[in-house]
C-alpha cells in the first residue's frame, strides 16, 4: 500500500473462514469493518482481536442491496476509505437430489452467494475509484466448489462457479482504476460447518467417507499474503486446501 492506513471489510466474518481472515488482518495491522447477519458474533470477533480501536461491527445481510450500501458507507464514516474487500459471507442449500430442491432454497442460496457478492464488489468499487488514493484490492471467497461440485449441490455449485465469473469481469474492470481483484478457493478448513466432513460425506462415486480437514487459520494466513501485495500485483486465483483432500484427480 502507498498510505499508512489499511482498512478491510470483511463479510461472513462471526465464524469460520471470515472469523479467521479477520483475526490475522487485524493481528497484521489492519483496520477491520465486520460484517455478518448477527451482531453478537461480530463483537465477540472484535472483542478477541485485541485491538477494538481498529474495529468495527455491522451488522448486515449481503443479500439486501441497502444493507451492503450502509456496510460501505458506515466503514468510511469509520475509517474514511476501504483498501480491501474480502467477500467472503456465503451459504448453502440441503444435500438434497437436485428434482427436490425447493425454489425458496434456490433462491436463497442465490441471494446470498450471487447477488449478496455482486452488491459488495459494486460498492467496493463506487468506494475504491472515488477514493485518495484510488484504487483497493477484492478478494473473493470461490470455495472449491468454484472449480467441482460435490454430490447433491447444485444451487451451491452453481453459484460459487459464477463467483469466479464475478472475478473474472471485476478483475478485468477494474485495471484501469487500480481496483485487483482476485478469488481464493477453499478446500476443507476446519470449520463449524466443515467439521462434518470428518464424520463422513458423500463421494461422487456414492459412498461416503471421511475427509482431512486444515487448521483454518491457513486460511486466513492466505488471505492476508494476498492483501498485503502491492497493488501492481494479483493472484487472480488462489488455491488453498488439505493436502489428501478428495479433490485431484478422480477423487
Amino acid at each position: 500500500m502507498t498510505h499508512d492506513r489499511r482498512i478491510a471489510i470483511v463479510t461472513g466474518a462471526g465464524s469460520g473462514i471470515g472469523r479467521a481472515a479477520a483475526l490475522a488482518l487485524l493481528a497484521g495491522g489492519w483496520s477491520v469493518a465486520l460484517a455478518g447477519r448477527r451482531l453478537e458474533p461480530l463483537q465477540a470477533v472484535a472483542a478477541q482481536s485485541g485491538a477494538p480501536e481498529r474495529v468495527l461491527s455491522v451488522a448486515t445481510d449481503v443479500a439486501r442491496p441497502e444493507a451492503v450500501r450502509h456496510l460501505f458507507d458506515a466503514t468510511l464514516q469509520r475509517f474514511g476509505r476501504v483498501d480491501l474487500l474480502f467477500n467472503n459471507a456465503g451459504t448453502g442449500a440441503p444435500a438434497i437430489p437436485l428434482e427436490d430442491l425447493a425454489v425458496e432454497q434456490w433462491q436463497s442460496v442465490v441471494d446470498v452467494n450471487l447477488s449478496g457478492m455482486f452488491y459488495c464488489i459494486q460498492n467496493a468499487f463506487r468506494v475504491m475509484k472515488a477514493q485518495t488514493p484510488r484504487g483497493g484490492r477484492i478478494i473473493n471467497n470461490g470455495s472449491i466448489s468454484a472449480t467441482s461440485p460435490r454430490p447433491n449441490s447444485i444451487a451451491y455449485t452453481a453459484t460459487k462457479h459464477a463467483v469466479a465469473g464475478l472475478t473474472k469481469s471485476a478483475s478485468l474492470d477494474g485495471r484501469h482504476f487500480d481496483i485487483a481483484v482476485g478469488q481464493i478457493d477453499v478446500g476443507n478448513a476446519d470449520t463449524p460447518l466443515a467439521h462434518r466432513l470428518t464424520q463422513g460425506v458423500m463421494q461422487a462415486h456414492g459412498a461416503v467417507a471421511e475427509e482431512p480437514l486444515m487448521d483454518v487459520d491457513i486460511v486466513g494466513q492466505s488471505v492476508l499474503y494476498m492483501a498485503n501485495l502491492p497493488l501492481s500485483a494479483n493472484v487472480l486465483f488462489h488455491t488453498v486446501m488439505a493436502t489428501k483432500m478428495p479433490f485431484v484427480g478422480r477423487g
